[in-house]
């Protein structure tokens, strides 16, 4: 595919990209860093959880978002889409799975598709980013704890103790009213006798 075709398919996106400004230098020269772009985006597809320089990762990033958004928006008859996952899945069996595995996915999302975290660095060595970038809902163990459970965390805490106080008022409450029913019956067999004489 020429430069040419390339253009034509990028034009034809409805989601605005941002302008490059990382200055990405390659020895191929833009082809090979389109390549690499594309290897990147076919690696996700295909693994949905990959580990990479952040600059690359960021950028891949957003053409992957592009590429599930279109897929979604348009289907699997649209041409022009299919023209674009066949230009950015290398392997031609993932454009399969792009539409029966991560369209249906995805297609009730209201947020991205895609999450990016930063990896730990390797020590010692040149530092250079690293991050981890993954599609949401990915098969894999989540990366991030959960959190939300933990029981010493401030909201956590004043919840439970709300749910005690209000717990403790029930039982008060229930209390109150057995008291009251237990008291109750011998007035009421008085009365009953009162009025059977």
């Amino acid at each position: 595919m020429n430069q040419a075709e390339v253009s034509k398919l990028i034009s034809q996106l409805r989601i605005t990209m941002r302008p490059n400004k990382r200055h990405l230098k390659n020895s191929e020269g833009p082809e090979g860093r389109l390549l690499k772009l594309r290897k990147t985006v076919t690696a996700l597809v295909k693994h949905e959880r990959i580990e990479l320089f952040y600059n690359r990762a960021d950028e891949a990033r957003g053409y992957a978002e592009l590429l599930i958004s279109n897929a979604i928006r348009y289907g699997d008859r649209h041409k022009a889409t299919m023209e674009l996952a066949d230009y950015w899945l290398l392997e031609k069996q993932l454009v399969h799975k792009l539409f029966k595995v991560l369209v249906p996915r995805y297609e009730n999302f209201s947020s991205s598709y895609t999450r990016m975290l930063k990896a730990p660095r390797d020590y010692p060595g040149i530092y250079y980013k690293k991050s981890v970038l993954e599609f949401r809902g990915n098969p894999f163990p989540a990366l991030v704890p959960d959190y939300t459970q933990n029981r010493n965390l401030l909201h956590n805490v004043l919840l439970d103790e709300a749910r005690k106080e209000f717990r403790r008022e029930q039982l008060a409450k229930m209390a109150n009213k057995f008291a009251a029913e237990t008291a109750a019956p011998p007035a009421l067999a008085t009365q009953e006798n009162d009025a059977g004489n």
